[in-house]
């Protein structure tokens, strides 16, 4: 199958896989060889691929996924491979929008773009935590 993640700013990854696992509003899903066509949203979240016995994990934020056959397609709000993560800057990111969070004289559109904000800095966290600790022993690191 070939996979394609794309950002607005620009191409995180374009290759044949195995298989790709993804955040999704209807829960995590994974894309296997003869998969359903399907278009669905992604949610803030660990993305993982796998290539020829390879696990590459990415942060992703938001978009869409199109599933068709063979072919999968991901129109990502942002994506980020591990060692692009910076803990230290997500993390003050997150604690910013805690605290802005934390007033309560919003709108509900102010309310909803601080709580993506948090819930994107948060997958990114938790993404670089989890694969940075060796945790994931057949990750190497490396795309093209």
């Amino acid at each position: 199958m070939h996979l394609s993640i794309v950002t607005p700013e620009r191409i995180v990854f374009s290759d044949e896989i195995e298989y790709v696992t993804l955040p999704t509003e209807e829960g995590e899903i994974t894309v296997l060889e003869d998969h359903v066509p399907l278009v669905g949203i992604l949610k803030p979240g660990e993305l993982i691929i796998s290539r020829l016995s390879e696990t590459i994990p990415l942060a992703v934020s938001g978009g869409v996924v199109q599933v068709r056959q063979r072919v999968i397609t991901i129109l990502a709000d942002t994506a980020e491979r591990v060692e692009e993560i910076i803990e230290e800057r997500a993390e003050e990111a997150r604690k910013r929008a805690e605290e802005i969070l934390a007033e309560t004289n919003f709108d509900a559109i102010e309310y909803a773009t601080l709580s993506a904000k948090m819930e994107k800095e948060l997958a990114r966290l938790r993404v670089a935590r989890k694969w940075r600790k060796g945790s994931n022993v057949g990750y190497r690191g490396t795309l093209e």
